[in-house]
């Protein structure tokens, strides 16, 4: 297991490098079954679109990374410059390869069970709960 976590670490190392330059703050390395799992905080959503340009050039499937990468600056900057307005009750997030609804409401509502409330705010993307695909950009109510 270690071999593979190795593995997958010099495969990824330019994705780490630019996490590296470009300040963002990994909270978690390791290896998940014989995926590389990564958690991080980028200080931007350009930032973190720039790492997921970098993985999609290592590897187009990303079949075995698992990568958690959160930018709350920029949804913090985006909050602020609304001015608590109705658009600052909605947030953005990209869907990653391996994401379920349930997981995405976890991350953002500490509860896996308010699944429902995403799917409702995304209708005229999803028609089925169980269909995401990586890449898509789900509205997130508060």
């Amino acid at each position: 297991m270690a071999d593979r976590f190795e593995q997958l670490k010099a495969k990824y190392q330019s994705v780490l490098n630019l996490m590296q330059t470009q300040n963002v703050r990994v909270q978690n390395l390791n290896a998940q079954g014989a995926k590389l799992y990564i958690r991080a905080t980028a200080p931007s959503q350009d930032v973190k679109n720039r790492i997921w340009n970098q993985i999609k050039l290592v590897d187009p499937s990303f079949s075995d990374l698992i990568a958690d990468i959160d930018a709350p600056a920029a949804a913090a900057a985006a909050a602020a410059t609304t001015g608590g307005s109705a658009g600052a009750a909605t947030k953005s997030y990209t869907v990653q390869a391996g994401d379920s609804l349930s997981k995405i409401s976890k991350q953002f509502y500490g509860d896996a069970n308010k699944y429902m409330k995403i799917f409702e705010a995304n209708k005229d993307k999803l028609s089925d709960p169980d269909k995401l695909r990586p890449g898509m950009e789900l509205r997130i109510p508060s």
